[in-house]
């Protein structure tokens, strides 16, 4: 006999601003069942996983929990207001009888000492602090929103582990098809405010879909061309000397009102590169390249050659130099030993982990057309603003929305379509994936592989990369890189594990485990970047292209062989001036780097 459900939802329905949301939408969570929850970006997945954990009152439907059953909810946005310290934050989600030092084991494991400020925290260490609130009661149920964003390879494996030995029940929701594969057995599937469900991990979900969608369209055929034949017989099977069939007239009316209450489902983003001209066959060539930070090596001897037409992904763990590795191979900085040599004709198209270029007071019109214009270039035709959002699921309406109103995954294909709408022939990704529906992964995996030019991403999903990918980049740690032909699983077989997961300290043997024990020494608190900081990495680029100006003129004039012989004092002036700007670009460089490196560690 089945065991009851310790957490169900029955024709739950919700209305926000007048669009239903929510229709008769269903989840049923029994002892040990790991769920993964699907479905578009605005479907409802968050909504719904609210409404299960008692946080969003529902409109309509019944909302059942078991007593005493314990579930623990993780939002996309942790707030840890009101706590003194990150281990106080995650110790309040323990109940009466938990083992209280799980919660300092499970910090460690994921990278934080406990004693950090919570208002301190990078995004990414509030998404870990919150992930060891929820994981450490061990709790019946475990509803996660989301659980690997932001968080590297190393913690998301570390992760995946940890929850496949839990006897949680799970529900989740993930942009990665790996974990949803790896942890799942059975799906839920919300498309237009409605559930459906399969007793089968995600690995099976996208072909039970697509067979739903097929059945779907042909039952939508059916009931088009049922309508046709009772308009007919209105047209011409009805006279006037006859009295008219006023169950047949009713039936042809229900049918209309049935086709317009269908909800269609959303279409999907229509993604095109626009591609440049053809660069040649060597699009970059790094030589014994190193770069250090302080006493610290980022990268070591490295060397690579980029052919037209290689997809080559990036990986490890966070603070790496994944980032200033993508820089020199592009020859955004300098190394300071080796040489990096870039094909002809290469038109590069960048697209930054942060979106950091997306203004967040900037319309959206004007984030896609650079402002001052309605159309858009695409592989060399006019394209009007309205129409290429439209391609990207925008709807009119939203043109004149601010960038910051938009939700993350908006965001996230705002900052494709800007890039993809740059003429490019080397396509530069960094972390691409961050937001994205699974759909629209599809496409951007399509696209990446249709794409005549070169590619280098830097992602965490594993799958990504395994269909991408012709070969991977790996940071093996102290500077050192490898590269291995294929994608990630073929990176994993030939050296044998992939990328180094965090060292975790072993827990205490049960019977030590008390709480006059001392807790595990806690790692120093992080920080985030001053504004005199986030400045400096800002303008620091352009200062350093104004030096590149600079030098290239002095350089020319310098050259002028008659210079010194007409005017000595000039010749050495210029020279003092050529000599302290290289110096400044020097000085400029270093700290761009440093600045760069201290970002990308506290961002992790």
């Amino acid at each position: 006999m089945a065991a009851p459900p310790l957490l169900s939802l029955q024709n739950i329905a919700l209305t926000f601003g007048g669009t239903r949301l929510l229709e008769a939408a269903e989840l049923i969570v029994s002892p040990g069942q790991r769920i993964a929850l699907v479905g578009r970006n605005g479907s409802g997945k968050s909504t719904l996983l609210k409404i299960a954990a008692g946080l969003i009152q529902h409109d309509d439907g019944v909302r059942f929990a078991e007593p005493g059953a314990t579930i623990r909810y993780l939002p996309q946005e942790p707030d840890l207001a009101g706590f003194s310290t990150v281990l106080a934050y995650v110790e309040a989600g323990l109940a009466p009888g938990d083992d209280v030092y799980r919660a300092q084991y499970l910090l460690n494991a994921l990278g934080l000492g406990g004693e950090e400020d919570p208002a301190r925290l990078s995004g990414g260490e509030a998404r870990r602090a919150a992930l060891a609130r929820v994981l450490a009661p061990q709790p019946d149920v475990l509803l996660l929103d989301e659980p690997t964003n932001h968080l590297d390879l190393p913690v998301i494996e570390w992760l995946q582990d940890e929850l496949s030995q839990m006897r949680s029940a799970m529900v989740l929701i993930s942009h990665d098809r790996r974990f949803l594969s790896d942890l799942s057995r059975s799906t839920v599937w919300l498309d237009r405010g409605l559930t459906r469900r399969i007793e089968k991990g995600f690995s099976a979900f996208e072909s039970w879909r697509d067979e739903v969608l097929e059945q779907e369209e042909r039952d939508r055929h059916k009931l088009d061309r049922q309508i046709v034949r009772e308009e007919h017989w209105l047209r011409y099977g009805v006279t006037a000397r006859r009295k008219r069939n006023v169950g047949r007239l009713e039936r042809l009316s229900n049918l209309r009102q049935e086709r317009r209450d269908q909800r269609r489902v959303t279409g999907n983003v229509a993604m095109a590169v626009s591609e440049g001209r053809v660069s040649g066959a060597l699009v970059a060539e790094a030589e014994t390249i190193s770069k250090r930070y302080g006493d610290r090596p980022i990268v070591t001897d490295f060397s690579t050659r980029i052919l037209r037409g290689d997809r080559v992904g990036i990986v490890g763990p966070n603070g790496a130099g994944k980032t200033t590795l993508i820089k020199l191979l592009t020859g955004l900085i300098e190394p300071d030993s080796g040489t990096v040599k870039l094909g002809a004709a290469i038109e590069m198209a960048m697209l930054d982990q942060g979106r950091a270029r997306l203004d967040p007071d900037t319309r959206l019109r004007d984030a896609l057309t650079g402002g001052g214009s309605d159309t858009l270039i695409i592989n060399g035709e006019s394209k009007h603003v309205v129409g290429y959002m439209k391609d990207f699921l925008f709807t009119p309406e939203q043109a004149n929305t601010p960038i910051g109103k938009l939700s993350g995954g908006e965001r996230a294909r705002v900052a494709l379509a800007r890039a993809l709408a740059l003429p490019s022939n080397f396509l530069v990704l960094d972390e691409p994936t961050n937001d994205l529906d699974l759909e629209t992964l599809d496409l951007l995996e399509e696209m990446v592989s249709d794409y005549s030019g070169t590619v280098v991403v830097v992602s965490h999903d594993r799958d990504f990369l395994d269909r991408v990918a012709t070969s991977v980049i790996m940071a093996e740690g102290d500077g050192r890189w490898t590269e291995y032909a294929g994608g990630y699983s073929d990176m994993v077989n030939q050296r044998g594990s992939g990328v180094l997961a965090r060292a975790t300290p072993a827990p205490a043997p049960k019977a030590e485990r008390t709480r006059s024990a001392p807790p595990p020494p806690p790692s120093p608190a992080r920080r985030k970047l001053s504004f005199k900081e986030k400045h400096a990495l800002e303008t620091l680029p352009r200062e350093i292209e104004t030096l590149d100006a600079l030098i290239d003129t002095l350089t020319t004039e310098l050259a002028d062989a008659g210079l010194y012989a007409r005017d000595p004092g000039a010749f050495a002036s210029k020279s003092k001036a050529l000599t302290d700007a290289q110096a400044r670009k020097g000085a400029a460089e270093d700290q761009w780097l440093e600045l760069e490196m201290l970002r990308e560690e506290l961002e992790g």
